[in-house]
């Protein structure tokens, strides 16, 4: 352990710990060359402390990525406050006055060291003084300020998060009607309702969530978390500042307060932990107060990459193929918050050259990509996608991009832009790709447009992927084996499928996620049963046998291959027939 030491940097050394940790945080994307120049100048007004720690505390870096770029440079472990004792070692006595102040904590101990959980690996003064006080030496770990924090105070406090601490300093006038609108809007501009949301949002970055739950019932109010696709109960404010916490996102997102009988929706733009976040607000009444939904869209972090998105090798080149036909339509299917408008912003990405136009009508615009023409519908003034669509095919555009096929009529403007030498993409709510075709029909669309401008349908779910390093293998039952029927998607024998294990990364063991889908290109067998009016059973069966692989059959595949767990195929796919 004492190997540890190595890499502790002394005080003359943390100038070029500094340029290595920025270093590496610029190459992974994480800061900007512009950021960082100009924080330089404000540390060379003031060369005190760490440059990195200045860059955090202008939020221009998040607590997790600095972390985990010094626990690269300086090869130091990183731990999660999930992996650290219930308890403090007895035998480390320190006041606590001071591991608040220097934002650290000791974990384990033994007769020759101490290891001690720090948030500022380049402050030399709390390591060397921990030495000096324990008489042993100093086995240094990583973690984040928050979680070290919240530690100290679980170790040798009452036992408050920093949540608790934070309601603690709200106003007693919180418990005060809630008919009261100029009061409600002096409480929720109070210092401590402002720090509260702010942790809330704060912390559903740090876990990477997607989205924020808050929602109100008699006795509680509950926030969650949407994590990889599945929705965490995280700590929440009391009760009695249900009001004050809902008024103060409203205010944020530019909602009017005073109406709580209607759903409202809005937006919020700020910069949270060095990220550009835009949350999307919505609110709507519920029996005990309003629910509010925040969506997060971290621009900076989506990746337009088919393989990043869980596009095969073999999948890719049948999807490229549709992709860049000249005219035509292309559909990408599936339920809310299965990365349709993703993988439909990584194909106009791929499309988006100087010699092409393509405008895009979406509602709403999620990500703003350079050389595209983006339309924000706005049907509450008449600009919804049907009228969009009209304007826009007198732009002479070559691609045009269709947020969603909601109604007949925007479809039928898609088909004759489509037929007049247009390529469109666009998607559906549908559960399958054969799906696709006969909510078209039920739309009343006419079968012969559909079928001489359909060129294909992906249908698509994400699935929570498996974080690499901790991936558990084990060899799959014969049951399983036989009843997934496995042997015609590997050659391997034995079989072996994967689980997740602990990781400090992750609590769950997965990290992130992944696409599994279907590809139905439009076939000749394919248009004789549209013409027909085939149901969708038999469409999928022509698909099949032309070469599809089902999203169940693909989520197997990728299951083998180590990306995600059996599990996670089952929650979002049925199994498929054949």
């Amino acid at each position: 352990m004492n190997a540890v030491l190595a890499e502790a940097p002394t005080a003359a050394a943390t100038p070029a710990l500094d340029e290595r940790i920025s270093a590496l945080l610029t190459a992974r994307g994480r800061l900007k060359e512009t950021d960082v120049a100009r924080a330089r100048r404000l540390y060379d007004e003031d060369p005190k402390g760490s440059f990195v720690m200045l860059l955090a505390r202008l939020g221009l870096i998040s607590e997790r990525d600095l972390v985990e770029a010094a626990a690269e440079v300086l090869h130091l472990p990183m731990l999660s406050a999930r992996e650290c004792p219930d308890a403090p070692p007895p035998g480390v006595q320190v006041s606590v006055k001071f591991l608040k102040a220097h934002h650290v904590v000791p974990i384990t101990e033994s007769e020759a060291e101490v290891g001690l959980l720090v948030a500022n690996p380049l402050d030399r003064y709390p390591i060397d003084a921990i030495r000096l006080a324990t008489g042993r030496e100093v086995a240094v770990r990583l973690g984040l300020q928050s979680e070290i924090d919240d530690l100290i105070e679980r170790y040798y406090g009452s036992g408050r998060s920093a949540m608790g601490t934070i309601v603690e300093n709200l106003s007693d006038e919180s418990v005060r009607s809630e008919d009261d609108v100029e009061h409600l809007r002096d409480l929720a501009s109070e210092a401590p309702v402002i720090r509260l949301v702010n942790l809330i949002i704060q912390r559903a970055v740090e876990a990477r969530a997607s989205d924020i739950h808050v929602e109100p019932f008699e006795n509680r109010l509950k926030v969650r978390y949407r994590v990889d696709g599945v929705l965490e109960e995280v700590e929440a404010p009391p009760s009695s500042s249900t009001a004050a916490v809902i008024s103060r996102i409203k205010i944020m997102a530019k909602l009017n307060i005073a109406e709580r009988r209607l759903p409202q929706d809005g937006r919020i733009m700020l910069r949270v932990q060095g990220k550009e976040l835009d949350l999307r607000v919505s609110t709507v009444p519920t029996a005990y107060g309003e629910s509010v939904v925040m969506r997060i869209l971290d621009r900076e972090s989506v990746v337009l990459d088919f393989h990043a998105l869980g596009f095969t090798d073999e999948f890719l080149p049948r999807f490229q193929q549709v992709l860049e036909m000249p005219h035509g339509i292309l559909l990408v299917t599936g339920p809310t918050g299965s990365g349709k408008t993703t993988t439909l912003y990584t194909a106009l990405s791929r499309l988006n050259t100087p010699d092409v136009k393509i405008i895009t009508v979406e509602d709403p615009v999620e990500y703003q990509i350079e050389g595209i023409n983006q339309i924000q519908a706005k049907p509450q003034i008449g600009l919804d996608f049907s009228h969009a669509l009209r304007s826009i095919v007198r732009q002479d555009p070559d691609i045009i991009m269709i947020g969603e096929m909601r109604d007949l009529e925007t479809a039928k403007i898609a088909i004759q832009s489509a037929l007049t030498g247009h390529l469109v993409l666009s998607t559906l709510h549908t559960n399958s790709a054969a799906g696709g075709i006969t909510r078209l029909l039920d739309m009343g669309v006419e079968d012969y447009l559909l079928t001489s401008t359909v060129n294909g349908i992906l249908a698509q779910r994400l699935v929570r992927r498996l974080e690499p390093t901790h991936a558990q293998g084990y060899l799959a039952m014969p049951e399983v084996v036989e009843q997934f029927k496995l042997r015609r998607y590997t050659d391997a024998d034995p079989i072996r499928l994967f689980k997740p294990g602990p990781s400090s990364l992750t609590p769950t063991g997965y990290l992130g996620r992944t696409t599994i889908m279907e590809f139905l290109v439009m076939s000749d067998a394919i248009r004789r049963l549209v013409m027909k009016h085939a149901g969708e059973g038999d469409i999928e069966a022509a698909a099949r046998q032309a070469g599809m692989r089902t999203m169940y059959e693909d989520g197997l595949v990728k299951s083998l291959a180590g990306t995600t767990t059996i599990e996670e195929v089952l929650r979002v796919t049925q199994e498929s027939e054949g």
